[in-house]
């Protein structure tokens, strides 16, 4: 799959390049001197690029922070059990992640397309709109079928490895009996919590390519109220190999969980919202 993915990107790179900057064209599309111009970098478009950027760079930042106050307190325990947390990761991460997150770059791709052309058509200058239901519909159709798609394929694969492959794989990765046992056991506990990040994550899209201070918002929530107490418990909690999986599963898996609760509040915050004309969009800035 990855593979898969890298071709198509490199194959829409070059067809791209044809099409608008090489002297060289495909077809019989020739572009003129002032569509090059605007596809050319300059600081004007960097500006207008980095203030939608801040929210998620802040996010991100605040985000693997406190993952990393996470991890180091995993490398702490004995290296058995770190090894496990390691190939647990390669493969959750590594390789069943990766649909996901394509899945994720094609909503934020159509879902703020349609943002775009709805703005348009309502106006840049009406910043207290009121959408209609089919309004919303358009908006967060592509993350909605984006959603289901990933859940179709989470699904599947979280149970054959759960019942039958976890071990193997972790086998095959780590070449130990005893990492792979534990590896197994950490996926049996909280790899079903996947199928909420997965569904969070597509649910978060609408939010990032509409409103990036709102995503900031809701993953501030999820972190300060959620992760960040339980960091402190395992810090603090003076915690041993033989228990300290009960507490970073809570961590781990119950923050996916509860990042998935946070959001389905906050979209549906921003559906009200914007039916009822609440929400107070930013100026346009092109």
């Amino acid at each position: 799959m990855p593979l898969i993915i890298s071709l198509v990107k490199f194959a829409v790179n070059v067809v791209l390049d044809l099409l608008i900057i090489s002297k060289v064209h495909v077809r019989s599309h020739k572009p003129t001197l002032n569509r090059l111009e605007t596809t050319r970098p300059s600081i004007k478009a960097l500006k207008i690029l980095l203030r939608p950027g801040i929210p998620p760079f802040v996010e991100s930042a605040i985000r693997n922070a406190l993952y990393l106050w996470l991890i180091s307190n995993i490398v702490s325990m004995d290296s058995t059990y770190a090894t496990a947390w390691g190939v647990f990761n390669t493969i959750r991460w590594g390789l069943i992640m990766v649909p996901v997150q394509a899945l994720e770059q094609t909503s934020l791709a159509f879902v703020g397309h349609a943002w775009g052309a709805w703005r348009r058509i309502i106006g840049v200058q009406n910043l207290q709109p009121k959408a209609k239901k089919t309004n919303i519909l358009v908006l967060t159709r592509p993350a909605l079928l984006s959603l289901i798609i990933a859940v179709i394929i989470e699904v599947p694969i979280c149970l054959f490895l759960t019942y039958f492959g976890a071990r193997p794989f972790a086998r095959y990765l780590s070449g130990s009996d005893e990492v792979a046992d534990v590896t197994a056991m950490m996926w049996r506990t909280i790899d079903w919590c996947y199928i909420f990040y997965a569904m969070s994550t597509m649910l978060a899209t609408v939010l990032l390519a509409t409103r990036p201070r709102w995503y900031l918002w809701q993953s501030l929530a999820s972190n300060f109220l959620y992760v960040l107490p339980w960091a402190i418990v395992c810090q603090t909690a003076n915690l041993s190999a033989d228990r300290a999986w009960t507490y970073h599963s809570l961590v781990f898996g119950g923050s996916l969980v509860f990042s998935f609760v946070d959001i389905l509040i906050v979209d549906a915050l921003w559906t009200w919202t914007l039916m009822t004309g609440r929400m107070k969009l930013d100026v346009f800035r092109g």
